[in-house]
């Protein structure tokens, strides 16, 4: 029933997404005056599907047939992607027939450059509407909760905090002069507000006033490291066990919360870190807390000094909620979704530069698949959450200058308006073909990576 779940979930995630993105493509074609031959839910070959000629019906349609400016709706039968055909475009469909004939009036290619580059971008605007959208729902139906502290509960040893001078229990009160109220504000002003900045801290530290002063070259990027404090009133909980490592074999689980590792009391990831690391094959003691009760689970760490679990800290103290009208929520889900956008971007950066280890970085469908399971169990803010999140990363990846994706025919489409004149067509065949057989071998080398990485 869980493996049945979790493909379940899976197959939702994915649809929402591919559904909304080849909406966007095709409601953009439509709109230009072009004509979109299939719509298609999955990809392969067609189970059943409906257009204004045939009508219902299963099965492949007849080679001959002629649909003229109709769309054939379709499911196909591998329940992963979905695609619109539209004509007279050189796309994943690898139709090498568009060279040796004249573009058509409804065709893609006999339209201005600026129509296609519409039609190529609406895919990637849909996605991130959507993740607006959802971010949108959830803050006028939920609002937005804040951890209600100020208070440093620790600070991470060699981080740029500890080299400024900040210490457990300094209570933040203000940053470049501006009030904090709560920790999100702290983490909102360094990483955001003052970005670039110098930033100027007023501490209280014994009940005693002082200032900190960090240069904005000590403030690392936030898709590189953290600036290394933690709140107050924090725990440090398990978010993943990987099957077949020591932490799977010895009984811990997922939500476990890590209370003491060898009799040292932790409370974020950093600490249960450090303290795994300090015994490999050796067997500890960890003493966690499930669904309110004790237990103490001995553990041996591998020769690297790992267990096979992922750590977060939770924080479990006061926290203060906001409720905000209809249209009060749009302006914050436009921000929400800027930052996480941001975000992505930068993670991708940091993967092309090498400051990030791909391996670790990159997740497929069973990665996928996994988290969407766990954002349902939590309930359904935490899903859709995860499907805004996930959306955005379908969009950034989608615009990324890269041969069968869409941010490849936008390069294509500027070398059109730059030059006057398109690349040929068996030239951008070629270049689709590559992308293609790259992007496949990517995907084989990522799903290969999510089950025995």
């Amino acid at each position: 029933m869980e493996t049945i779940s979790t493909i379940l979930y899976f197959l939702i995630t994915i649809g929402i997404l591919v559904f909304v993105h080849e909406l966007g493509h095709f409601l953009a074609a439509i709109a230009c005056g072009m004509r979109a031959e299939v719509f298609a839910i999955g990809m392969g070959n067609r189970v059943f599907g409906w257009n204004k000629v045939t009508g219902f019906t299963f099965g492949k349609l007849k080679e001959d047939l002629e649909l003229n400016d109709h769309t054939d709706y379709r499911v196909s039968a591998f329940p992963i992607g979905g695609y619109v055909k539209i004509s007279g475009m050189i796309d994943e469909s690898l139709d090498t027939e568009l060279a040796a004939s004249e573009p058509k009036p409804w065709e893609y290619r006999s339209k201005p450059v600026w129509q296609r580059m519409i039609v190529i971008s609406a895919g990637v605007i849909m996605n991130i509407l959507l993740a607006i959208g959802i971010f949108w729902g959830i803050n006028y139906v939920q609002g937005d909760s804040f951890m209600q502290t100020t208070e440093v509960g620790i600070v991470i040893k060699d981080s740029p905090a500890a080299n400024a001078g900040l210490r457990t229990g300094d209570r933040i009160v203000s940053v470049n002069g501006k009030t904090m109220e709560h920790w999100e504000m702290i983490q909102a002003s360094i990483y955001v507000d003052f970005m670039g900045q110098d930033i100027t801290l007023a501490v209280e530290r014994n009940g005693a006033p002082m200032t900190i002063s960090i240069p904005h070259s000590s403030i690392p990027d936030i898709s590189e490291t953290t600036f290394g404090i933690v709140p107050n009133n924090t725990e440090a909980v398990i978010n993943d066990v990987v099957a077949g490592r020591p932490a799977e074999k010895a009984g811990l689980l997922p939500n476990d919360v890590i209370l003491s590792i060898n009799g040292i009391s932790v409370f974020n990831q950093e600490n249960v870190i450090t303290l795994i690391s300090a015994n490999p094959e050796k067997e500890v003691p960890v003493t966690v807390k499930r669904n309110g009760e004790m237990k103490t689970i001995a553990v041996t760490p591998s020769a690297e000094g790992r267990i096979g679990i992922t750590v977060g800290s939770r924080y479990n103290g006061p926290v203060l909620v906001k409720q905000y009208g209809l249209f009060e929520s749009f302006p914050r889900g436009i921000r929400q979704t800027i930052s996480a956008t941001t975000l992505y971007a930068q993670s991708i950066w940091q993967l092309i530069a090498g400051k990030a280890e791909f391996t670790k970085s990159v997740g497929g469908p069973v990665k996928i698949a996994q988290m969407a399971t766990r954002s349902a169990e939590v309930g359904i803010i935490s899903f859709l959450a995860f499907t805004a999140l996930l959306s955005i990363s379908l969009a950034v990846m989608n615009i990324l200058p890269f041969p069968a994706l869409d941010g490849g025919h936008l390069i294509v489409l500027l070398y059109e308006a730059i030059f006057r004149r398109p690349l040929p067509g068996i030239v951008q065949i070629r270049i689709q073909q590559a992308g293609m057989a790259i992007l496949l071998a990517f995907m084989v080398f990522v799903l290969y990576n999510d089950i025995f990485g």
